[in-house]
């Protein structure tokens, strides 16, 4: 489980194929702090560390995560996102991050405001039911807050550290991004579909602030 705080931002070595899927060269600081087994949730995604020597971290990718995320598709040089698993006494400053990715969305707008930067992420429809104004999602790991969905696209607006000190600084329009809803509105939505409610949807492309 993590929080979505990321600690540290690791640059791509190498994506090597290998017969199940891939290995992930990944070089951080935070190889120092690593041992193999550790799960270490790489821009929102969930792996286990194979090995953390000599300032990098391996990790594999499997086919199902290639299909899913974004992982298998990123080339050498690319920023990832990276958190170690919440502490039980630690304290909660995002929000539950299984690193259990939903969808592959896609940045359809950048527009700044101030130091500040709105960022429009469009999203599988399948998805609407799970993101809320003013909830939390995850965007290739980092927890960001709603303000504003429609049936296929929201808004966050991403405060300056955040843009800083994650991967979102190096953020373009049309760049693919890992989702996770936040697993409270899973279960919500699981419990209403099981007593039979109908869940309203809004247009397509109509965002709601």
């Amino acid at each position: 489980m993590f929080t979505g705080l990321i600690e540290a931002v690791g640059e791509l070595v190498e994506c090597k194929p290998t017969s199940a899927g891939f290995r992930l060269r990944i070089a951080s600081p935070l190889a120092s702090e690593l041992s193999p087994g550790d799960s270490l949730s790489v821009s929102g995604v969930c792996l286990t560390v194979i090995l953390a020597e000599a300032g990098e971290i391996h990790a594999d990718v499997g086919p199902e995560t290639v299909r899913v995320t974004t992982l298998g598709t990123l080339a050498r040089g690319s920023l990832v996102n990276l958190e170690r698993p919440l502490r039980a006494d630690g304290r909660l400053g995002g929000h539950f991050v299984q690193g259990h990715v939903d969808a592959i969305g896609h940045i359809e707008d950048l527009r700044a405001a101030a130091e500040f930067q709105w960022m429009t992420v469009v999203f599988p429809p399948d998805l609407a039911a799970y993101i809320v104004h003013k909830g939390s999602i995850a965007v290739d790991g980092v927890s960001l807050t709603v303000v504003g969905v429609g049936a296929d696209r929201f808004d966050v607006q991403v405060v300056p550290f955040t843009i800083e000190h994650t991967n979102l600084k190096r953020a373009q329009v049309r760049d693919r991004v890992n989702l996770e809803c936040d697993i409270v509105g899973k279960y919500v939505v699981r419990a209403a579909q099981l007593a039979g409610l109908t869940l309203t949807t809004v247009r397509p492309g109509e965002v709601r602030h």
